[in-house]
This record gives structure tokens, sequence and C-alpha cells, in this order.
């Protein structure tokens, strides 16, 4: 009898001795892969923003504090970050309300809800590659054959420039549209994971006081039930918005024909760490920067819209 707690003790410690060994086994091979493909070269750009790092990943020469300052002192990384708050002040407001209302009649329906789910949400499984290339060279083609001239010529409109540095710049309503297109069904499926958890007592409830359907609905019991969502999906909005990329490189592929201000803080990194000088020190400390930026406006922005409190909090 007195050998008991011991057994139980030891057959306690094997059974946990083999869920450690079978978490590893599952979880080490990505927990690996993400320290080596992930945080590894964020740590070595980290280092290389205090060197002197052209053509080379392995220099030796210390500048210190050099490279901060030119990148802070770039007009060209300071426009870029202009070109940021432009585009976001396009794109976040655009895709919300956007998404928002795909939600809110998607929600509504009765029957083939799940397959009209399915055809606003299929654009997010589309590279943004593909999808800017489709844009440049069927949508808004700089030709009379493309789509959008197209329709402007069956109402006697002349065709367009879309992508030619022009005044006004058109350029900017087709990156736009092309994220719009990428990134609304996403968006969508969140809000209607939040508007499928309010109670239906709620609007049984404003319906008995008298509230009629719509806006005053809309505005009293919808957007403050889905507070929570709209923080977060407001938050990854500017997030996404700071790593555009792909529209802006692929469609403004002609760099040295656009304004400064068409180049997002990414595509200024690119041409700086990877084009004709390679100076990967300075790329590497706008890298810094940038994220720590990100950072920042992220940790405000869930501040200032109250992300993890509760009314109960406030």
């Amino acid at each position: 009898m007195t050998g008991t707690p011991d057994v139980s003790r030891s057959q306690a410690r094997g059974r946990t001795r083999r869920r450690t060994l079978w978490f590893w086994a599952f979880v080490g091979p990505f927990a690996a892969g993400i320290a080596l493909f992930t945080y590894v070269p964020l740590l070595w750009s980290v280092g290389l923003s205090f060197f002197d790092a052209r053509n080379t990943v392995t220099p030796t020469d210390f500048v210190g504090l050099d490279n901060y300052t030119a990148v802070l002192s770039d007009d060209a990384f300071l426009s870029s970050l202009g070109t940021f708050a432009l585009f976001t002040a396009f794109i976040v407001p655009t895709t919300y309300v956007f998404s928002l209302a795909l939600a809110l009649m998607v929600n509504r329906l009765r029957r083939a809800q799940a397959f009209f789910r399915s055809v606003f949400f299929l654009p997010a499984a589309c590279s943004y590659v593909v999808a800017a290339l489709i844009w440049k060279m069927s949508m808004f083609n700089g030709v009379r054959f493309g789509l959008a001239n197209t329709v402007l010529d069956w109402f006697g409109a002349d065709p367009v420039a879309w992508l030619a540095t022009t005044d006004p710049p058109w350029y900017w309503l087709v990156i736009v549209t092309v994220r719009l297109w990428l990134q609304a069904g996403f968006y969508m499926v969140l809000f209607l994971a939040g508007l499928q958890r309010i109670d239906p007592v709620l609007y049984e409830a404003a319906a008995v006081d008298g509230a009629r359907p719509g806006w005053p609905v809309l505005r009293h019991i919808t957007l403050p039930q889905l507070r929570a969502t709209s923080v977060a999906v407001i938050l990854l909005l500017v997030i996404n918005a700071f790593q555009a990329f792909d529209e802006f490189y692929n469609l403004l592929s002609n760099a040295r024909g656009y304004p400064p201000y068409a180049r997002p803080p990414l595509v200024y990194l690119y041409y700086t760490a990877l084009g004709e000088g390679q100076n990967l020190g300075i790329g590497s400390a706008g890298a810094v920067v940038l994220a720590l930026i990100i950072a920042v406006v992220t940790v405000g922005q869930a501040r200032w819209l109250r992300l993890g409190r509760t009314d109960a909090d406030a």
C-alpha cells in the first residue's frame, strides 16, 4: 500500500513526458521554421541597421545611428509615409463600409447564404500580384480596349490613361479598387460572424418600441453590438495598409516615372535595399523605423478604440 502513491506519481510523470514529447514533435518543426525564417532575419536586420552594409549582409564598418539619421532625413522616405497616410485615408473607410454592407446583405438572406458568402470571400484567396496584373492589363488598360475604357466609350467619353502620371492621378482609383476587391470579402466574413452573435431579442424589443428598420436600428443596436469586431477590423486594415507593396509595385512598375508620393514605405525600402545601390544598412534602418511606427500606431489606436475593454471597465 505504501508504494501506490509513488507508482501513481511515476505514471503521471510518464504521461506528462509523453505529452511533452508529442507536443514538440508537432510544434517543433513549425517553431524552428518561424525562428529560422522570421526571428533570425529580424534580428539580423536590426544588426545591419548599425553598419555600413552596401552590397553585403556581413558588414564590418560600424556606423551607429548614422543610417537612422539618413532615413529620417530622406525626403523620399518621409513622402512614402505620406503615401501610406493617403492610402489609409482611402482604403480603410471604404473597405469598412463596403464589407459591412456586404455582411448586412448576406446576413439577411434566407437562402443560398453559404453560396454568396463563399462568392464574396473568394477574391481573398487570389494573389495580390495576379489581381494587380489583371487590373493593369485588362480592367484599367490604358488603351481603348480595356474594360473601364470600353464602358466609358459606351457613354461617349474619351479613354483614360489610368496608370499614367496625369492630373488627376487616376492610378489611385486603380490601386484602391484592386485592394478593395481583394480584401472586402475577408472582412465581410468577420462582420458576418459578429452579426450572427447579436441576440435577435434586441431587434424584437426595438420593433416593439417602435424603432423603424434601417438607419436607427443600425445606429443604436447593430453598430454598438459590433464594436469589438469593428475595432479588430480597423486595426487589421491599418496594419495591412502599412504593408502595401504588391499593387503599388506591379501597377506602377515604371517607378521612375511617378512622383515620390506614389511609393509606400515598403516600395521605398525595396528600392533602397535591393535597387541599384543595394544599401542594406539604410534599408534595414528604414525597416526598423517602419516596424516601430506600426507598433506605436497599433498600440495607440488600440488604446483610443479601447480594445479589450468592456463598457463596465470604461
